[in-house]
C-alpha cells in the first residue's frame, strides 16, 4: 500500500482538486474516483507482488477488487484518513458464464473491499464496478455517501440474486499477499494464465453471454 508514491499523491491531487478538507466528503470523492476511474476486468491482471502496489495498479488503470479496495485504502491512508483490507467469500449470480467455468462456479474466494474510518466508526466501501459493467450486467451501482456501509446489494436491479457472503477472512492494514494470492492460487486454478496473471479476455465483451443466459431463465 504505497500510499506516499507520487502515483497515489498525483490521483489523489486530481480527484480533490478544489477539496475543503472535510474527511468525509473527500473519502466520498475518492470511492468514486476509484470505482469508476479505474475499470473493472478480472481478466489480463497482474497478480505479482510489484504489480499488487497501489502505484502499479493505478498506472495500469485497471483491476478487479483486490486491486481496486487496495488503491482505495492506499488514497485514503495518504491525506490521514485510517483505513484497512478486509476480504469475504462470495457466491456471485451474476458472473459471466465463462468466469464461473474458470473460477469453477459461483464461489468466489477473496472477494475485497475497504474499511474506512469516519466519524469514529468503522464503515464498509466496496469501490469496485464501475457505472459503465453495472449497467451491462444490469446490476444497481454501489454509492458511498460516507456515513453507512457500502457492500453489494442482495438483488439486481430487476430482482434476481446477485451477490451474497458466506464466509469473512477478517481486516488487514496492508495485502496479505500470501494469503490471498495463494488462495486463488488453490481454489480458482483455471483463472491462471501463468503463476501471477489471470487469463486474457473482457468482461464487458463477455456481459452479451450473461444477458443472453438471463434470458432463457437459466440464469438466477
Amino acid at each position: 500500500m504505497d500510499y506516499e508514491s507520487e502515483t497515489v499523491r498525483a490521483f489523489i491531487a486530481k480527484t480533490l482538486e478544489g477539496s475543503a478538507g472535510d474527511p468525509v466528503e473527500d473519502a466520498v470523492k475518492l470511492y468514486f474516483a476509484v470505482r469508476d476511474g479505474l475499470r473493472y476486468e478480472v481478466y489480463g491482471n497482474d497478480l505479482s507482488r510489484e504489480g499488487m502496489k497501489a502505484s502499479a495498479i493505478i498506472d495500469r488503470g485497471f483491476g478487479f477488487c483486490i486491486h481496486k479496495a487496495l488503491v482505495y485504502a492506499a488514497t485514503l491512508r495518504a491525506i490521514g484518513i485510517p483505513s484497512r483490507v478486509t476480504y469475504g467469500d462470495v457466491r456471485n449470480h451474476l458472473a459471466s458464464p465463462r468466469l464461473r467455468e474458470l473460477v469453477g462456479g459461483d464461489l468466489f474466494r477473496f472477494h475485497s473491499l475497504t474499511q474506512v474510518y469516519l466519524n469514529g466508526t468503522w464503515l464498509k466501501a466496496t469501490p469496485v464496478f464501475t457505472k459503465t459493467l453495472c449497467r451491462l450486467y444490469k446490476i444497481r451501482p454501489l454509492d458511498f455517501d460516507g456515513h453507512s456501509d457500502a457492500v453489494y446489494h442482495p438483488y439486481d436491479e430487476e430482482g434476481r440474486q446477485h451477490m451474497e457472503f458466506v464466509r469473512w477472512h477478517g481486516e488487514f492494514d496492508d495485502f496479505p499477499y500470501d494469503l490471498v494470492i495463494g488462495g486463488f492460487q488453490t481454489h480458482h486454478p483455471k483463472l491462471f494464465a501463468s503463476n501471477t496473471k489471470t487469463a486474457t479476455g473482457s468482461l464487458e465483451e463477455e456481459s452479451a453471454d450473461q444477458r443472453a443466459l438471463l434470458a432463457t431463465g437459466v440464469a438466477r
